[in-house]
Formats: structure tokens, C-alpha cells, sequence
């Protein structure tokens, strides 16, 4: 009688197909919940959920070529009864709904913002550099945004009440791992929130395309939150008059003004070295 063929690869990884053969379209895909679950494609991404909250992976979706490189995740799937399925590029895209997945894509359970109170009260003492995003509300620039948050060492995302921003596959990947390193906070009324903020220390930085003082002469305070407003639209004007700096990164006037995500960077990086 012909011996039956192992569950495991020649990697070590078992394979836990669902029903079917096929991987559905995105279309035809499991729903995912919008508010309970996200859909993230990336490796990196998809690494970093995996090493900070493993409990929150609930379908795993790969090509043949990632076996090797994601050996514990496959293990923790095998472990927890987490299905998972090798699959084709084609595949992947049409799960993802993008070319950019990068060999992986995860459903992941989501985690709610930190009211403000919360975050607060678990914050270090000492130098922290924090940002409110007024309204920004493209994918790649969230990505960006996290992505230097999370090198710079920022303490959060601070999300206005009326904000729907919230993170995405795309942001994620381009985050490449930042998502999980930097915290998103939910704000309710913005003077209560500016008023919570200056109680633990904190000066607002309204961050504005010309007018402020020079980034790179002012006097930055070691507990800051900057503010920045939508790429299109700018940050809400009686915000902006409520903060306690407004300052401007200066430069050769060829273009009128960095993105969101670059101005980002540029500020994290000043504060930073400020340290």
C-alpha cells in the first residue's frame, strides 16, 4: 500500500488548504469587516503584525517562494489552527487588489485609536514628539507618515474627532512595519483634547506652508505635538489659531511646499535631533 503523502514541505511548513482549489477573486473573497478586520500585504508589514500581536492573524495567503522567510508564522498558523494556503501571484493581486503584495497578505484583526486619557496616562515622562493629522487622508502618505514616525521614534497618530482616517493594506505596506510601532489616538472635542495635552506638558505646532518661524532656528520644546493639516486643504483654521507655535520649513521656493508625508519626516528628524 503506497505511503500516504506528508502533510509537510520540503521547507517544514504544513499546509492547511481550505475548501475549494482556488483562491477566490476579491470579489468573491471571505469578507473581510471593514471595522474588525484589515486586509495587509507586505512582508515587512505583515512581519511586524505578526512579532507584536500574533493572536490578531485570522487567514494567511502566500506564494511557494515565502515559505522560507516566513517559517514562524507558518508554524504559529499550524499551532493555533490559523488556515492558510500557498497560492499563485495572480492570486494575491486579486486579494490584495494590488501588484505590490509583496509574496504575503493577512487578515488581521484591527486595533481601535487609544482614547486620549488612555494614552496619556501610559505616556514616559520626559522629551516626546507626537503628531495630530488634521485631515490627512491619502493611503501612501498615512504609509510615509507611520513609516517616520516610527524611525524618528514618534509617541503617536492623534486623530481629530471628524477624522475617518483610519489604517489600510496600502498604508501599511508602505509603512513597511511602522504601523505596529506607532499608536493611533482618538480625540473627542479639540479644545478638550488641546486642553488635556497642555495639562501633561505638551506645546501645539501649528505646521503651515509659509508665515511661521523657521523650523530650523526655533526653539523647539522637548514635549511637542505638531500639527498638519490635509494635503489639499490645509488644517482647520481655528486649530491652527489655537496652537501655541506655528513654523515652516524653508526652502529654495522651486516648489511651493513639501508633501505631508516629506514635511513629516523633515520635522521628526529636527525634533529629534534636538534630543
Amino acid at each position: 500500500m503506497p505511503k500516504p503523502p506528508s502533510p509537510w514541505d520540503k521547507h517544514g511548513a504544513r499546509h492547511r488548504p481550505e475548501r475549494g482549489d482556488r483562491v477566490p477573486s476579491s470579489a468573491q473573497a471571505r469578507h473581510v469587516d471593514a471595522k474588525a478586520e484589515l486586509r495587509m500585504y507586505g512582508l515587512n508589514a505583515v512581519r511586524a503584525a505578526f512579532a507584536r500581536r500574533p493572536e490578531a492573524i485570522r487567514k494567511l495567503y502566500l506564494i511557494e517562494a515565502r515559505i522560507p522567510q516566513l517559517q514562524p508564522l507558518l508554524k504559529w498558523c499550524v499551532a493555533h489552527r490559523i488556515g492558510y494556503r500557498v497560492v499563485d501571484e495572480s492570486d494575491l493581486q486579486k486579494l490584495a487588489a494590488s501588484s505590490h503584495h509583496e509574496g504575503v497578505v493577512a487578515d488581521v484583526l484591527r486595533e481601535e485609536p487609544l482614547p486620549l486619557s488612555a494614552w496619556l496616562q501610559k505616556l514616559s515622562a520626559g522629551r516626546q514628539c507626537a503628531l495630530w493629522l488634521d485631515g490627512v487622508g491619502n493611503p501612501h502618505n498615512l504609509g510615509a507618515i507611520l513609516r517616520a514616525s516610527a524611525h524618528f521614534g514618534a509617541a503617536a497618530i492623534l486623530l481629530s474627532q471628524r477624522s475617518h482616517l483610519a489604517l489600510s493594506g496600502a498604508a501599511a505596506r508602505v509603512a513597511e512595519g511602522g504601523a505596529e510601532a506607532v499608536p493611533f489616538v482618538r480625540l473627542s472635542d479639540s479644545h478638550d483634547a488641546i486642553a488635556q495635552l497642555r495639562s501633561a506638558g505638551f506645546a501645539l505646532a501649528a505646521t503651515v506652508v509659509d508665515g511661521g518661524d523657521d523650523l530650523f532656528a526655533a526653539a523647539l520644546p522637548p514635549r511637542l505635538i505638531y500639527v498638519l493639516g490635509a494635503e489639499d486643504e490645509g488644517m482647520d483654521r481655528e486649530l491652527a489659531a489655537a496652537c501655541d507655535l506655528r513654523l515652516s520649513i524653508p526652502g529654495s521656493g522651486a516648489v511651493e511646499s513639501l508633501n505631508v508625508a516629506a514635511a513629516t519626516a523633515v520635522l521628526l528628524a529636527q525634533w529629534a535631533q534636538r534630543g
